[in-house]
């Protein structure tokens, strides 16, 4: 079919559009600076057209030729994101119509029955009422929080729980949450795209686990390995209020932080299951939280360590941070980096590398990749885990570079404290290890970033 994406450089329309094309669907992309896509993998093999959600000539020509929209558009870190995306709604559902299209699929939050919605809530179920309104078969997927790598809400939660051993829990931390995992909501994003004519409504989605936030936090710092969370309950503390602590604890933007502490004093769980009777459940079953997040987080124990996502695309899990996430995805991963050009051969230096587990007898080897690369992991306890990599690569004239590399995945607030308070013993470490490699090979002076 063919499909178009607006809001493919967001978190869900970054991972759809691969999912799509997986698929074998042809898929355009509207996007309002395209530059943002220009290093993705999928880049060559989608249509990228500029253009804005609130401009609706461009939404035209953007829908002009296409069966299936999705529009994955949200706008929270805007002041005035209610009337922002209900004009941008108003003027999608309008093109729509006119474009004749087969199907708009749309995700939206779970709206829980007889309660007082967030502006978060209420804008998003206000967006899918008008989308509905242009009368194309519309399906909108209402769903909680959703556990992935680059997910505003996993990522607050990430922060919220590996910064704070101790937590107040106001009677917001109380409210109930159906977790859904990223991989189970690009599976029924990209289904529907297929479904008949006659299916037009809002359907719930969510994982197979129901906890209160508080458990959510305590089952991270389990699946994390960090220790037991401990909570004092307290009688007042509104969403608005504890926003302003989140804001100094987690690097997410606050205007988000906000909007989403705002929603936490809203019940989101599934009131119903009827997707199921469109959509049959995944192969093997929706996704559980703990799995959900043990995949967000495979990312440091796989030992992929880019402090940002690679660009190659070698794996192609949603769970896992990408290149078109904000900075504050995936979690703190501080890095040093130091390279020396050696008067030596690759394989000389590298039989130096093999010995340096036995000469420092505080790193367990993660890693080899005989003869370019070894990763050290430091075998000492530590607020968080240290690597090292050692690497080497041919150079002209006879020589080679040797890169030194130091990893840190700081666990909450005191494992930020030790990156920062130990700068001087760590180059002293680095300076020691680089001259042990060194010291009988001539080099020129360090360049170090």
């Amino acid at each position: 079919m063919r499909c178009v994406v607006f809001g493919a450089t967001g978190y869900l329309g970054a991972r759809l559009v691969p999912a799509l094309l997986s698929a074998g669907h042809d898929v355009r992309v509207m996007a309002r600076t395209p530059a943002k896509l220009d290093q993705v993998p999928w880049r060559e093999q989608v249509e990228v057209v500029e253009g804005d959600v609130t401009d609706g000539e461009r939404v035209r020509r953007a829908l002009d030729g296409q069966e299936v929209l999705y529009y994955l558009v949200h706008s929270l870190l805007r002041p005035d994101f209610v009337e922002f995306d209900a004009r941008a709604a108003s003027i999608v559902a309008e093109q729509a119509a006119q474009a004749r299209l087969s199907r708009i699929v749309y995700v939206g939050g779970i709206i829980p029955a007889q309660q007082k919605l967030s502006e978060h809530l209420a804008s998003r179920e206000e967006v899918g009422r008008l989308l509905g309104e242009s009368k194309i078969p519309t399906v909108e997927l209402r769903a909680a929080a959703i556990i992935g790598a680059g997910s505003a809400s996993f990522e607050m939660l990430r922060y919220l729980t590996e910064r704070l051993p101790l937590m107040v829990t106001p009677r917001w931390l109380r409210t109930e949450v159906q977790p859904i995992a990223v991989r189970d909501v690009l599976y029924y994003l990209t289904k529907a795209a297929e479904l008949p004519a006659e299916v037009s409504r809002a359907f719930d989605i969510g994982g197979p686990d129901t906890f209160t936030y508080t458990d959510m936090i305590r089952k991270y710092a389990a699946i994390a390995g960090l220790r037991r969370r401990i909570a004092i309950p307290v009688p007042v503390l509104t969403p608005r209020l504890s926003s302003h602590w989140v804001n100094l604890i987690t690097p997410l933007p606050r205007a988000l932080a906000s909007s989403l502490m705002d929603s936490l004093e809203n019940d989101v769980i599934c009131t119903e299951h009827d997707i199921a009777e469109h959509i049959p459940d995944p192969a093997g079953g929706l996704t559980h939280y703990q799995d959900a997040v043990e995949l967000a987080l495979a990312r440091l124990r796989d030992g992929e360590l880019q402090t940002r996502w690679s660009r190659h695309g070698d794996d192609n899990s949603p769970s896992r941070p990408l290149l078109t996430d904000p900075v504050w995805a995936g979690g703190s991963l501080h890095e040093r980096v130091c390279e020396r050009h050696l008067h030596a051969d690759a394989e000389t230096v590298w039989r130096v590398f093999e010995s340096i587990g036995a000469e420092h007898g505080w790193w367990c080897v993660e890693h080899i990749d005989r003869p370019r690369l070894l990763r050290l992991r430091a075998d000492v306890p530590l607020p968080g885990r240290l690597w090292l990599e050692l690497s080497v690569r041919d150079d002209s004239d006879g020589r080679c570079c040797y890169r030194q590399r130091v990893l840190f995945a700081p666990y909450g607030l005191a494992g930020e404290a030790f990156w920062s308070a130990s700068g001087l013993f760590r180059e002293v470490m680095l300076a020691g290890i680089a001259r042990d490699i060194t010291s009988a090979l001539p080099y020129v002076p360090a360049r170090s970033r």
